[in-house]
């Protein structure tokens, strides 16, 4: 089964990307903050990480930074899922490192298949 974290600091976000996650299959874990995901990360390798940018604590940037330099989660896929849609803002995320950047508001159902289509390219 594949595992998912999901970082948002938006509990309607978090509890409606659960639902659809779990009815699709993923193990879920919830983070709110960039904190959060890094506790996860010190007891598991998920397969995806949906990483908010705008977040207390530990902003989306900084936490896709550690991550990337964490060579047991270089074949995590880390997708930003972020209200900034300025096309800066886009860039500077993919060039961060992340495989993917969606804005909001988002399509759950396109969500779902831009991820499957990512671990489809990556086998």
């Amino acid at each position: 089964m594949k595992k998912i974290i999901i970082a948002d600091d938006e509990h309607k976000i978090l509890m409606s990307l659960e639902y659809s996650f779990k009815k699709n299959g993923y193990d879920v874990y919830i983070a709110r903050d960039g904190t959060e995901v890094l506790d996860f990360l010190k007891t598991m390798v998920p397969d995806v990480i949906l990483l908010d940018i705008m977040m207390p604590n530990l902003d989306g940037y900084s936490t896709l930074d550690i991550i990337r330099q964490d060579t047991e989660l270089k074949d995590t896929k880390v997708i930003f899922l972020s209200a900034k849609n300025n096309p800066k803002d886009i860039l500077k995320g993919l060039e961060m490192g992340a495989d993917a950047y969606v804005t909001k508001p988002y399509s759950i159902k396109k969500l779902m298949q831009q991820i499957e289509e990512m671990f489809i390219k990556g086998e």
